[in-house]
């Protein structure tokens, strides 16, 4: 039997792996939805929120949940006939119990999943380097800039611009905790016995069209079309980046025994 068309996708992934740059290559192909962390605060009034909805219009969670279902669905497709959907792991498990609200019964979590949303590609984006991911982590909550537009203009500013400042012990917090998410998708994957498709940062970093054209190809989509995406996003290191590695790398070396 050959294996039903993808219908979604789950991008699986943790903050500062490249996912904003890889979504928005996505979008513009006009053929794979419009992939954002449609349920990213794990709050049903936040999801009501976020998709303009009245909590007074339902009588029961259930109907509230399946309304914001509906909404993110939608948004999540654009004009297209696939969903895309980016998860971040700190939101995943509360995803899936109001999911589990919607498609209850016994069955694992990607058959709950598929269920609500079709066939579906798991795809994990990670990124190897947990120290230059920790240290954009770090100064992307200082600064309060997590993403810039290709033309170097601001595309996404979460917090008043601050300059920030060297915080060894936050690199190291975030470098075990960013470890612990990816980990997390791990055991997840394993508990499933799914094998996503895997996407480094490093690859879709320097060959992102290229990246973009494996991903089409695994949602059966024409490959051909990564070659005319613009690249959305510019990355955000620079030499205070690479300032505060050499520094933290000097105060922690790395035993090689």
């Amino acid at each position: 039997m050959l294996p039903r068309p993808k219908r979604s996708y789950v991008l699986c992934t943790a903050p500062r792996s490249g996912s904003t740059l890889l979504c928005g290559m996505l979008e513009a192909t006009n053929a794979a939805g419009r992939p954002n962390s449609h349920f990213h605060t794990p709050s049903l009034d936040r999801w009501l929120e976020v998709y303009d909805l009245n909590p007074a219009s339902f009588t029961t969670s259930r109907d509230a949940v399946r309304a914001v279902f509906e909404a993110a669905l939608a948004r999540g497709m654009g004009e297209t006939d696939i969903f895309g959907l980016r998860m971040q792991r700190g939101s995943f498990d509360f995803f899936l119990q109001q999911l589990g609200l919607l498609v209850p019964g016994r069955m694992s979590d990607a058959g709950r999943i598929e269920k609500a949303f079709g066939p579906t590609l798991f795809i994990h984006l990670s990124r190897q380097d947990r120290l230059d991911q920790a240290i954009s982590r770090v100064r992307a909550e200082q600064s309060g800039l997590w993403h810039r537009r290709s033309d170097g203009t601001e595309l996404e500013r979460l917090a008043p611009g601050q300059e920030p400042r060297y915080d060894p012990d936050s690199i190291a917090f975030h470098m075990k905790d960013l470890a612990a998410l990816d980990e997390a998708w791990e055991e997840w994957f394993r508990q499933e016995a799914l094998e996503p498709l895997r996407i480094r940062y490093d690859d879709l970093s320097e060959t992102p069209r290229k990246v973009l054209a494996q991903v089409l190809s695994a949602l059966d989509l024409d490959p051909v079309l990564a070659q005319s995406v613009e690249i959305p996003t510019a990355k955000l290191a620079d030499a205070q980046s690479r300032q505060w590695r050499e520094r933290f790398e000097a105060e922690h070396p790395v035993s090689k025994d």
